[in-house]
């Protein structure tokens, strides 16, 4: 199928290490493109070296271009919530820094609404025993990361930090969202 013939758009997500966040939207069907990068932050054209610090405002974050006939921004929202924990400010496990936290950077004012509407739903149905802390933004200008941070869990699964960090999201998205994922991908 031509790609200009889809229904595209574009999701952002900041929720801790990119590698575990792009390893997860890779595998669902519907999602053309995952891509690592930095964005909320205040310099351009930011280095890893730099995001590292903490100190550029940044985070760590994967623009997801999907096509939203087959798979939905509150799927994306669902799948977001249910694979990194929301309710800890700046840090995901080990992970701690600004630059880990969780943020939804909204691309469209319907976006933004879906985001609020999703968070207040968990937050009623108690989904978490901890408040979300989620941030809900508006999009601001996205650096890709640099190159050896793209693809990282599919180059390197054997490496301890996926096997011990993001193994354990691969799993829950497998057990959790199954009929979700593209075939062939574990």
């Amino acid at each position: 199928m031509n790609k200009n013939n889809l229904n595209l758009e574009t999701a952002i997500f900041a929720g801790g290490c990119f590698w575990c966040t792009e390893a997860v939207f890779q595998r669902l069907n519907g999602v053309e493109e995952v891509v690592s990068g930095y964005t909320g932050g205040t310099i351009k054209n930011p280095a890893y070296r730099e995001i590292a610090t903490g100190r550029t405002g940044h985070a760590e974050a994967v623009r997801i271009t999907f096509n939203a006939s087959q798979i939905s921004y509150k799927e994306l929202l669902e799948i977001f919530f249910a694979t990194h924990d929301p309710t800890t400010l700046n840090r995901q496990g080990n992970d701690v820094g600004t630059q880990y936290r969780s943020e939804i950077f909204y691309t469209t004012p319907e976006q933004k609404q879906l985001a609020e509407d999703f968070i207040k739903l968990l937050e009623k149905e108690k989904v978490f025993n901890s408040p979300i802390v989620t941030a809900i933004s508006a999009e601001k200008p996205f650096y890709l990361a640099e190159e050896d941070h793209h693809n990282y869990y599919n180059q390197h699964k054997q490496q301890p930090y996926c096997q011990i960090i993001i193994d354990p999201k691969i799993k829950k998205l497998n057990n959790y969202f199954s009929k979700k994922l593209k075939h062939g991908t574990v």
